[in-house]
């Protein structure tokens, strides 16, 4: 699964191809065609260069407003940006919050930032500006014809927001359920590091476990973080078919232009 998909980006921790999954019928993902990612604000030259000779050609930024601002994304030459914020204010995954943010909201109880998360999920798949930010992906994918280019999506640490995009549009491709799964999980081993010397780091000031806890609840993914998404999916919208159709308003015809774009 993870043979050569993660991208080699100095200036990132979560870049990675989604070429060569297998559809339920047969099909696969074409290579160089969707790469889901964390933030570009660290991007060094070369790896602008690395992107652009990769056929990057579109970065789609699921981030609010205020993360664009705090840390804008370092558009590799040749790519279009595309502004596509989830949320309609600020960063509700708390992977932009303050130190005294997070401090005032996690500090005592162990479980909340594993609700909290739940939540966001929920968020993720019922709230309009969500709902239309990833009907404005599905256009990019859909105008993004040509072989060997790139259709870039990001967030700020690439695992929630862009975990979305990747759950939804492989779903739209008739990717296998339980690939599309173990594709989400992809994201901790990428982002352990980091969360290991962020825990060490709470530790050493002084902070109580439950705040390490969350921390690590806000930080990672896990599977019933896309099963709180799912189940709203199914129960409100009846299925991720009918939710691609009916809510983010893809036509029988979009679906089969994206197959034909994105598979082999």
């Amino acid at each position: 699964m993870t043979n050569n998909r993660k991208l080699n980006v100095t200036g990132g921790w979560n870049f990675r191809e989604l070429g060569g999954y297998t559809t339920v019928d047969g099909h696969s993902v074409k290579w160089h065609k969707l790469l889901r990612t964390d933030g570009l604000a660290r991007l060094t030259p070369d790896d602008q260069q690395l992107l652009t000779d990769y056929g990057v050609v579109a970065d789609v930024d699921f981030r609010s407003n205020d993360e664009k601002k705090l840390a804008p994304d370092k558009v590799p030459a040749g790519v279009t940006y595309h502004f596509l914020p989830v949320f309609p204010a600020g960063d509700e995954t708390d992977a932009s919050a303050t130190q005294e943010e997070l401090e005032a909201r996690f500090n005592g109880d162990d479980q909340a930032g594993y609700r909290h998360m739940l939540d966001v999920y929920q968020k993720m798949v019922t709230l309009p500006t969500a709902q239309e930010a990833y009907h404005n992906f599905f256009g990019t994918l859909l105008s993004n014809e040509t072989a060997d280019q790139s259709v870039l999506f990001h967030c700020t640490a690439g695992k929630d927001r862009t975990g979305m995009g990747a759950f939804l549009a492989l779903s739209a491709l008739n990717v296998d359920p339980q690939i599309i799964h173990q594709d989400y999980l992809l994201t901790n081993p990428n982002v352990m590091p980091l969360v290991d010397r962020q825990s060490d780091k709470a530790r050493e000031e002084g902070h109580s476990e439950a705040f390490v806890t969350n921390i690590r609840a806000l930080s990672t993914v896990n599977p019933d973080y896309l099963a709180a998404a799912t189940k709203v999916i199914n129960t409100q919208y009846g299925g991720t078919q009918d939710y691609l159709h009916d809510v983010l308003g893809l036509s029988h015809s979009d679906l089969t232009t994206l197959k034909r774009l994105y598979l082999d």
